[in-house]
């Protein structure tokens, strides 16, 4: 299959080498290389032209195409037509060696797949089952022998019949979906969701949709929306064979009051996408779980050492819930 990778990157000059470097030893090395790169500065164009890379195209965007969504877009429009998948990796990953191999096989397995996702091995939490241990339902999730040790904010949703009715990766109708990932299993999970750190599509799902401009900025669940709507044509898979590292660097993100406020407001657009005329049930529990997170954000004020990021983040949650009683975000009317 011929591979062409994405890397959309801002300001992350030293960890996009690092990323490229993981890409050099791969087993199945991409056709092509497409770096979108969206900084205000030239530390990533010297960087490559100090380390040479095979196969790699350099696009340095202006304004108007800067951002994940449009680098995103722009990086789609110079894809090699003859590819068949074209892989996405957030620019602070590193890969296993076989990553692109397993991607590549994945897609083979099955025709109707037309989106594979990778797992980040670093923040994986599985442990597996002790068969003489007794686990409490609220505190731990339990899953093919595996167990995830939840987190304030699941066993309150647990405690609360509030927690999601599906497995991970899936959506549930009003939202807010497992994020426990799924342990080393070496299957393969069909989800709905694939993650931005790690997404691979078939080259023709891409020829259809496009990344929504609603997302245009700093771009918080662009990967949840095109997933949910890419489902229309396929399959979502999850494979724990395919693995990799993500470190989250933090240059390049927005302050934790404009994330709070998008996690909240982009939260409710990606539900509406999901599930576009809710029940009354699916409005009350989104609604809930949303006002909950929130209330959680302003308890870790009390337990965080740095008490500014809880208390901006849940101020930026509680704004953006408010706001959407004065002005939703704007459905789109088609997937185009």
């Amino acid at each position: 299959m011929r591979v062409s990778l994405v890397i959309c990157t801002y300001m992350r000059a030293k960890p996009l080498q690092r990323l490229l470097e993981s890409v050099k030893i791969q087993e199945n090395y991409p056709n092509e290389i497409l770096i979108i790169d969206g900084s205000i500065n030239d530390e990533t164009r010297i960087i490559l032209q100090q380390n040479k890379y095979d196969n790699l195209k350099y696009f340095k965007v202006s304004d108007q195409d800067r951002g994940l969504t449009k680098q995103r877009n722009f990086g789609i429009s110079k894809v090699d037509p003859e590819s068949d998948i074209v892989c996405f990796l957030d620019d602070d990953t590193v890969l296993t060696p076989h990553y692109f191999k397993e991607i590549c096989n994945t897609f083979q397995s099955n025709d109707d797949i037309i989106g594979v996702g990778g797992i980040a091995i670093n923040e994986n939490k599985w442990k597996p089952q002790d068969n003489n241990r007794n686990y409490n339902k609220k505190k731990f999730y339990l899953f093919e022998g595996y167990f995830y040790k939840e987190g304030l904010r699941n066993v309150a949703r647990n405690s609360l019949g509030l927690a999601s009715n599906l497995g991970p990766g899936k959506m549930p109708l009003y939202s807010h979906g497992r994020t426990c990932g799924f342990p080393m299993t070496g299957k393969t999970y069909e989800v709905d969701l694939l993650i931005g750190m790690s997404m691979s599509f078939k080259k023709g799902i891409l020829d259809r949709i496009k990344f929504s401009k609603f997302f245009e900025g700093y771009g918080l669940y662009e990967d949840a929306d095109f997933s949910l709507r890419a489902l229309q044509f396929g399959k979502n898979v999850i494979n724990t064979n395919a693995k990799l590292y993500h470190y989250h660097d933090p240059s390049g993100r927005p302050n934790r009051y404009k994330y709070g406020k998008m996690v909240v407001r982009n939260g409710w657009y990606v539900w509406r996408i999901k599930n576009p005329n809710p029940k009354f049930i699916d409005r009350f529990k989104w609604n809930s779980i949303t006002v909950l997170l929130f209330l959680i954000r302003f308890v870790n004020i009390l337990t965080e050492k740095n008490k500014i990021v809880p208390l901006t983040e849940g101020v930026g949650r509680m704004v953006g819930y408010f706001s959407l009683v004065f002005a939703k975000p704007a459905l789109p009317t088609s997937d185009n």
